[in-house]
């Protein structure tokens, strides 16, 4: 099972309140990360309903995407992509980190999007996700990608 973190941002009033390119905000304001813990992680984790909710917030219209909960299969596997998840308190069973550096960061980003750079940096600064993950994939050229460190699955 999949499960975007960004179906769990906020609405756009509270995600956006400082501006639509803060990137402050970005690193601090976007995620909702009580309703992912409460109504994914938490589920499906040890002693859980084992019932999720897929996503929480319709970005495109901003509004409840209204969306029915899940059943988690006994042997299933949840995956949460996303960037900025480490370090916010959710309980993660493993951590795959995609590593991109500052210079490919810089170079991979989209003009439109640069403003939000300055929060991938100060995540980086605060959080250190590389040394919080089970595993780190260096991905600054996402066409040959590298592990870099095996934590748990070595």
């Amino acid at each position: 099972m999949v499960v975007p973190a960004s179906g769990f941002y906020r609405p756009a009033s509270l995600r956006l309140e400082h501006g639509r390119t803060d990137p402050m905000a970005r690193y601090t304001d976007w995620l909702d990360v009580g309703a992912l813990a409460r109504e994914v992680l938490n589920p499906v984790g040890p002693g859980g309903s084992a019932t999720y909710l897929p996503v929480l917030w319709d970005l495109e219209r901003d509004r409840a995407a209204r969306a029915r909960p899940q059943p988690m299969p006994a042997d299933g596997v949840l995956l949460v992509p996303g960037a900025l998840l480490q370090g916010v308190g959710l309980a993660f069973d493993v951590v795959v980190h995609l590593r991109v550096g500052p210079a490919a960061r810089r170079r991979l980003t989209a003009p439109e999007q640069a403003w939000e750079l300055p929060a991938f940096d100060r995540y980086d600064d605060e959080v250190d996700p590389v040394v919080l993950a089970d595993a780190v994939v260096l991905a600054d050229h996402p066409d040959r990608p590298a592990l870099v460190l095996a934590g748990r699955f070595s």
